[in-house]
């Protein structure tokens, strides 16, 4: 009877969604056809013949450099969740949860993978026992000081090995700081234990594949709206308005810290888009490189879809309030 029900519920609702898809396509297409016609009066003066060369080289450049690590990325964070035992998490932390922090902040290292990896695996390890607060430092710290991002980083600034180090340590003091803070302010209501699906009929290298033909499908298209944007802010914006707005130095910070939110770019792929902003000083891009994995618009997405709005709403700006303020310590301390 629950299964009839159950599936007399989900056909209708299937139906309906179709419907509704088939009605936006064409609304779709008439905003798309008006936006290029805008578009081509707009932007015409912009495209000549120079500018349009500078901005297709600075699109394909940072595509070209950043897809390896992207693909590379991807395949080590399916294989590393399709592949570890689960148990193996809840024997590797402490059980007291402040000392349960730091470690899970550290342990973010070995899932190589953007942020769109992160709430999940993140849900799971709250879901098998393991304190929120932990979670929550992992969940911050694996997008951001796993090595694949790491050598990313060096490859984008191969002139800067500190921006490296400032990337390594402020990434995890945020994640600390953050999951710390959750533990000592943060309430149950606020952040209810998920629950995890069993599926018994998908074998290891299904979810393998699964995982990382999502990823990667979901984070390739992101990289290439980052490029998009990355090229046209350096072909459209003229370069009196970034230097005005890179030579005030909190403001250059704010701008990229914000942007960094909007454009919400993989982990494995902003630094080759932060090296490209050559008008802002190290300690902006620095925030950029800081910010992008732990609070962007489809991480919040993610977060509030899988953890509820009331925590969303909280954990984010909290995120990128601690996020900023190390960012600026450590651009003064190292770069």
């Amino acid at each position: 009877m629950t299964e009839t029900s159950t599936t007399d519920h989900l056909a209708p609702h299937s139906g309906q969604g179709r419907d509704t898809g088939e009605i936006r396509l064409p609304w779709a297409f008439i905003v798309l056809v008006a936006l290029l016609a805008a578009g081509r009066f707009l932007l015409a003066p912009y495209l000549t013949a120079p500018a349009l060369q500078t901005w297709a080289t600075v699109f394909v450049a940072v595509c070209v450099q950043a897809l390896p690590f992207l693909v590379f990325g991807v395949a080590l964070s399916a294989a590393i969740t399709a592949f570890v035992p689960a148990s193996f998490w809840t024997r590797a932390l402490p059980r007291r949860t402040y000392a349960a922090v730091p470690v899970a902040g550290v342990a973010g290292a070995v899932l190589p993978g953007c942020e769109c990896a992160s709430v999940p695996v993140a849900s799971g390890l709250m879901a098998r026992g393991v304190a929120p607060p932990a979670a929550l430092a992992f969940l911050l710290a694996s997008p951001a000081i796993n090595p694949v991002v790491l050598v990313a980083t060096a490859v984008a600034f191969p002139d800067d090995p500190a921006m490296v180090v400032a990337r390594f340590g402020a990434s995890l003091t945020v994640a600390v700081l953050a999951g710390w803070i959750w533990a000592r302010f943060g309430r149950a209501a606020w952040l209810p234990t998920p629950r995890r699906p069993v599926a018994h009929g998908q074998g290891r290298w299904s979810a393998f594949l699964d995982g990382m033909r999502h990823d990667l499908m979901h984070a390739g298209g992101f990289l290439v709206v980052g490029a998009l944007a990355a090229a046209t802010l350096n072909v459209v914006i003229p370069r009196a308005w970034l230097t005005a707005v890179a030579g005030v130095p909190v403001v250059s910070v704010l701008v990229l810290a914000f942007l960094a939110v909007l454009l919400s770019i993989c982990s494995e792929a902003d630094a080759f888009v932060a090296a490209s902003l050559t008008a802002f000083s190290p300690t902006a891009k620095l925030a950029f490189l800081v910010v992008g994995p732990m609070v962007d618009l489809k991480l919040i997405a993610l977060q509030a879809g899988t953890f509820g709005r009331a925590f969303a709403w909280r954990f984010a700006p909290l995120t990128l309030g601690l996020a900023i303020g190390v960012s600026f310590v450590a651009g003064w301390a190292l770069l």
